[in-house]
């Protein structure tokens, strides 16, 4: 653990978070030596949000830590809301820590007369008041350049990586679920010094798709998938059955946000999956909860990240080891 005082620099540190993740919360803090502002977040009786800020915040450099996970349009209004009053209180700074960053897959118009709802968000978070913005491993990169404000681009690959290479057996392959992800997977291939394949897939709709082939060789090699989020657990599972009529041996994939909604658990469970390692970016709930699934925690990094935004230091020197920029 490290840890500073809250009054270096020229303004004190304050860390406060919505619902969304407050073991997060607590644990960031922890990380940090400070407490967790004193902060009410509940609703009125017909359902808005409610907030109100019991600490003074005047002139100090406020964290607000919440995850836009499920229910995501509770929790974004909880983040937006928070920020609100922590402008209105007179905060000298105002920074949103989104560990994972919700609406992020509609990034681009790819349908006649759909949003681009990351867009939205964006400015969203922005016109509430929030000064900066601290997230982690976006969906899409060029998501950043939707936000009119400075954006530190967290990637948790060192972590996770460190994990991988515990707990994964030798001749690996790391695999990319997608075309899409070869840049997130080549960063790992490079990290764990190892080769990359990709599973070729079509998208059919949200929540399925097909299998093409396999770029690479995973005959007789073990497989770790690569990927951003897991949502239905669909294509995970595809590439899973994949890679084994290919022929690998054992599968494990690292994901970093862990949305597991509708039949992913059940998928997961009876599925030739050996380990699901996700971060804590978003939480798991007790019933979806499986021997499986190895949570590892977030909380470190996003600590450390604060710490030097709160001292005017880099961010990217975070991320030497693994030859990634944030």
């Amino acid at each position: 653990m490290f840890g500073f005082s809250s009054k270096e620099g020229n303004k004190s540190l304050v860390v406060l978070g919505g619902n969304s993740n407050p073991e997060l919360v607590s644990e960031i803090a922890k990380h940090l030596n400070v407490p967790v502002a004193d902060v009410l977040v509940d609703r009125f009786p017909e359902g808005e949000v409610r907030v109100q800020i019991h600490d003074n915040i005047r002139g100090k450099d406020v964290f607000i830590v919440q995850s836009t996970c499920t229910p995501p349009n509770e929790n974004l209004m909880e983040l937006l809301i928070l920020i609100d009053a922590a402008r209105r209180a007179s905060a000298a700074r105002v920074t949103a820590v989104l560990p994972f960053f919700g609406y992020a897959r509609q990034d681009r118009k790819d349908k006649p007369r759909v949003p681009i709802t990351a867009k939205l968000i964006a400015n969203l978070i922005t016109q509430a008041g929030a000064n900066r913005v601290l997230t982690m491993d976006l969906h899409a990169g060029q998501i950043q350049g939707f936000f009119d404000i400075p954006v530190d681009h967290l990637y948790s690959i060192n972590v996770i990586g460190d994990v991988v290479n515990q707990r994964a057996p030798r001749n690996l392959v790391v695999v990319s679920p997608d075309v899409g992800g070869i840049k997130m997977a080549r960063g790992y291939a490079k990290l764990l010094n190892v080769q990359l394949a990709i599973v070729d897939k079509r998208r059919e709709d949200a929540s399925q798709t097909h299998v093409m082939h396999i770029i690479g060789s995973v005959e007789g090699k073990n497989v770790v998938i690569i990927d951003d989020m897991v949502s239905t657990a669909g294509s995970l599972i595809e590439a899973v059955k994949a890679l084994k009529g290919a022929g690998a041996l054992d599968i494990y994939a690292a994901v970093v946000h862990p949305i597991l909604c509708g039949p992913a658990i059940e998928r997961i469970k009876n599925s030739e999956l050996k380990e699901l390692i996700v971060t804590n970016s978003i939480p798991i709930l007790p019933e979806k909860r499986l021997p499986k699934i190895i949570q590892i925690s977030v909380g470190s990094l996003l600590a450390e990240a604060i710490k030097r935004i709160h001292q005017d230091e880099s961010i990217s020197s975070l991320f030497s080891k693994a030859g990634v920029e944030a």
